[in-house]
Formats: structure tokens, sequence, C-alpha cells
């Protein structure tokens, strides 16, 4: 039986090439950013003690499902459509969101009186490579560059509630979590959207 493969144009770029080239895949972002803003927002619940932070463990499915194989997957693909910026954003904060599935399931225990401060170091980190990536989210568009701006303050005030084993810290940081959550889902809302209207019904701002 043979195999049914669609038409793609032949050009220099794709002679001989078995595969579609990445114009006709379609855009990775809006999975990647709804698996960051979905499990983004049920743990940012806990961390502002909407609900009760014993909790956390109801959040680790989540995490390595969806944010983190779901949106590892939209970077692969972003890598596919030649897009640096997503490709290296989806990858990582999958990587983020499996590596905390980790930490909390088997770290987290073992980690002693003083894990505080290896965590908050963890988040410190995570807001560094956050800031460098805001520089360039400033090029994609105002939404995107929303996520980034509000994420990158969550992880700072998140590290400082570890290394200040401040209950208050944390639950500010859920707060802005909360609203770096509803940021990504409005920009993914809007990929969507848009595509699927085939025009700008939801608008994500210009480029800096």
């Amino acid at each position: 039986m043979s195999t049914i493969r669609p038409e793609v144009p032949t050009t220099p770029e794709n002679t001989g090439s078995p595969l579609p080239r990445s114009s006709f895949i379609a855009d990775p972002a809006p999975l990647g950013l709804a698996g960051f803003a979905l499990t983004t927002f049920v743990l940012s619940v806990v961390n502002s003690n909407i609900i009760p932070d014993t909790l956390t463990g109801g959040v680790l499915g989540l995490a390595l499902a969806y944010g983190g194989i779901a949106q590892f997957a939209a970077g692969l693909w972003e890598f596919a459509k030649g897009n640096t910026f997503g490709a290296t954003a989806f990858c990582s904060y999958g990587g983020f969101w499996i590596s905390f599935w980790w930490l909390v399931e088997h770290d987290a225990g073992s980690l002693g009186t003083d894990g505080n401060q290896v965590v908050g170091t963890y988040l410190l980190a995570w807001g560094i490579f956050t800031l460098y990536m805001t520089v360039a989210a400033s090029r994609v568009s105002m939404a995107v560059l929303t996520v980034f701006v509000l994420l990158t303050i969550t992880y700072f005030i998140l590290a400082i509630g570890e290394y200040a084993t401040s209950s208050g810290w944390h639950h500010l940081g859920g707060y802005i979590g909360i609203l770096t959550a509803l940021a990504a889902w409005y920009a993914s809302f809007a990929g969507v959207t848009n595509f699927t209207f085939k025009r700008t019904v939801l608008p994500t701002g210009p480029r800096a």
C-alpha cells in the first residue's frame, strides 16, 4: 500500500527532500504558551496560598506532562520552523517543569534544613535566564514581552522568599505568577484565534 503525502512545491531549498519545508508546520507557540500558562497558574495559586501549600504535590503530574513534555515538544517544533527564540524558550521552560517535578518528587526530602538555599539559587538562576530572554522577547511582540517581564519578577521574588524563608515573599510571587499565567494564556489564545479566523482578532502588540 502506498503512503499518501501532501504535495510540496519543488524549490532549490527542498529538492530531493521527502519532508515539507518549515512553512508547512503549524505554529507550535500557542501550545507551548498554553502548557506554560496552565501549569504556572495552578502552581501560583498554591504559592499565593489561595489553596494550601500542602497541595503542591497535586501540581506534579501537570508539571511533568503539560508544562514539561508538551512544552518541550513545542520547542522542538520551533527548531523545525527555524525560530531560535521559541526553541530556546519552550525547550528551556519545558526542562524547568520537568526539573521542578523531579525536585519536589525526589529531592525535596533529602535536601535537609538548608535546602532552601539551593532552591533559592535554582530560582535565581532561572530568573537570570529569563531576564536575558526578556531582552530578546522585546523583538517578538508586546504580549510575549509582558509574559517574560512578569516571569522574571516572579522568579526573583520566589528566590528571595526561599533565601529568607519568608511566606510573605512566596505569596507575593504566587500572585505575580498568576498574572504571568494570564498573560501567557492571552498570548496563546491570540495565536490560536488569529490563525483560526485568518485575521487579527486579538492583538499581540508591536515589537520594540
